[in-house]
């Protein structure tokens, strides 16, 4: 594999080989997802251990996600600024503190400030590392680098409801949030023993008041959404959170606008191709991820299936993952990626719609067929959007590109999931309200928030005059629904990111044409 170190590394230190970069990298992206499905999978017996209200329980997810994507840009002006090796070993620490914190925490309010310390490292260990590989990486090198980390990611999540189920069964919920921890020591060890520090030298530092104004937008974003089932839209403190978000937005956009070295450099949203990645950061959040988080809830919760056979049903969702990211890469040497990704995100759209028209209750045999189209369907933009991120700007700038582009991929999971939990609450509640006895809207808002936090028990306590049989087939038909809408959204962005990609690579072959034509026509010196 052929390689090049950046003219920013620093000259005093060793040379490592390239592969100890890329194994650290590799494990501390197999240990984001486990972070990420494990406490889903572990929701019901954290629940049991700790309590909580369905809000407090949805931030459990939400807290790590929020914090990851609330800093990643800051995340990747920081390891340009202060050092990539630095940013990278200091944050995969703080994962480690904060999984012991969860493990130790007296409560679900502290769990949940765990979770975000989680996040904050796992944001910045990231963002580090991938800026690190670029620096060393080139051309189809730098392109199957990033295969092996959309592959290494692929295992994490392909492992992650198994490994999470067999834990929690055998060692308790404790064992679930240690085996992050434990990836995440490796490549802190490899990291600090074979990393080469490098960093950009042009760069001024952490862009302080637009960090603050996009994580304060987002924070109030994710709150009011959260809010919302259980407040209702309507309430001064839930309006007061969404204006706050749009202010605070608008804020950011003005501050990036006028500082001289942005965190977020907004021209570059003027080129399609750039735009179009970004399109297609956001597409696994609806298509692929919130189901990461929402079969674990209906298979145990709600369904009763024991948590091995629900580990066994997720590895057909997140399996592909492990290895399609690689056929990605093999077809994007005949194939543009516009075309590759937008026929995985219509496969993926095919594998929604199929898995909406399975009732709650259904054979496995039934639903192993749309699990495996919708990951397998991602799976093949999965494998090429690292990579064109960090391409679509140079080289010593690749710590904000990565900041970008995963900010807009994990911010975009966490306000999907906060939305589509949203959406999936209010589906439940309009239909449990049109049902003989049940006593008003309240009682069906407060019994649909359990239900689609897995208390079904709760639910139906609420709800004297129906069986679970009824309850399950208002949460089915919501369910299908809700499945629907995400096939019709992810269709519409295949068709766009396809638009954008293949516009922008027309107009290079165009370019790049002229150029050869011009070349021909010079007469010889």
């Amino acid at each position: 594999m052929s390689s090049s170190l950046s003219s920013s590394a620093s000259s005093s230190s060793p040379a490592p080989h390239p592969y100890w970069l890329l194994a650290a990298v590799c494990l501390a992206a197999i240990g984001m997802p486990l972070s990420f499905t494990g406490p889903a999978v572990a929701l019901p017996a954290i629940h049991a251990a700790l309590g909580g209200s369905p809000v407090q329980l949805n931030w459990v997810t939400n807290a790590f996600m929020l914090s990851f994507g609330g800093t990643l840009m800051a995340a990747g002006a920081l390891a340009d600024a202060y050092g990539r090796k630095r940013v990278f070993v200091l944050r995969l620490l703080l994962i480690l503190l904060g999984s012991l914190f969860a493990v130790c925490a007296p409560g679900i309010v502290w769990f949940d400030l765990a979770r975000a310390a989680q996040g904050l490292g796992a944001a910045a260990a990231f963002a580090a590392g991938t800026a690190a590989l670029a620096q060393v990486f080139d051309g189809a090198a730098r392109t199957r680098a990033f295969s092996l980390i959309g592959t290494s990611f692929g295992a994490g999540l392909a492992s992650g409801a198994l490994l999470a189920g067999w834990l929690g069964e055998r060692f308790g919920w404790q064992a679930v949030m240690w085996s992050p921890a434990l990836v995440s020591l490796a490549a802190l060890l490899i990291g600090a023993a074979c990393m080469r520090e490098s960093r950009n030298p042009q760069a001024m530092g952490l862009d302080v008041p637009g960090t603050l104004s996009f994580t304060g937008a987002l924070s109030l974003l994710t709150l009011g959404v959260l809010q919302a089932p259980d407040s209702g839209w309507g309430n001064p403190w839930v309006i007061g959170a969404l204006a706050g978000a749009v202010l605070l937005g608008v804020v950011f956009v003005a501050i990036e606008r006028r500082v001289a070295h942005p965190m977020l450099d907004l021209t570059l949203f003027r080129y399609p191709r750039f735009v179009g990645v970004q399109l297609l950061a956001s597409a696994p959040a609806y298509a692929f991820v919130v189901l990461l988080v929402l079969l674990p809830i209906r298979f145990v919760g709600l369904e009763g299936r024991d948590v091995a056979e629900t580990g066994r049903l997720m590895l057909a969702l997140s399996g592909p993952i492990l290895v399609v990211p690689t056929l990605a890469a093999w077809l994007a040497h005949r194939f543009s990626a516009g075309a590759i990704s937008a026929v995985g995100l219509l496969v993926c759209a095919v594998g929604l719609y199929a898995l909406g028209r399975c009732a709650p209750g259904a054979a496995p045999r039934e639903l192993l067929l749309p699990l495996l189209l919708i990951g397998g369907g991602i799976g093949l933009p999965w494998g090429l959007m690292d990579g064109l991120a960090v391409g679509v700007v140079p080289r010593e700038r690749a710590g904000m590109a990565s900041g970008i582009f995963n900010t807009v991929r994990v911010a975009g999971e966490g306000i999907a999931l906060a939305l589509v939990g949203a959406a999936l609450t209010a589906l439940v509640a309009s239909r449990l309200a049109h049902l003989p006895g049940v006593s008003g809207s309240s009682a069906a808002s407060q019994a649909a928030q359990q239900v689609t936090t897995g208390g079904l028990q709760q639910a139906l306590a609420l709800l004297p005059g129906l069986d679970r049989a009824a309850v399950l087939q208002v949460y089915g038909d919501a369910f299908a629904t809700l499945l629907l809408g995400l096939a019709a959204v992810t269709v519409l962005t295949a068709v766009v990111v396809f638009a954008f990609l293949r516009g922008e690579e027309q107009a290079q072959g165009a370019q790049g044409a002229q150029g050869a034509e011009a070349a021909l026509n010079c007469p010889a010196s």
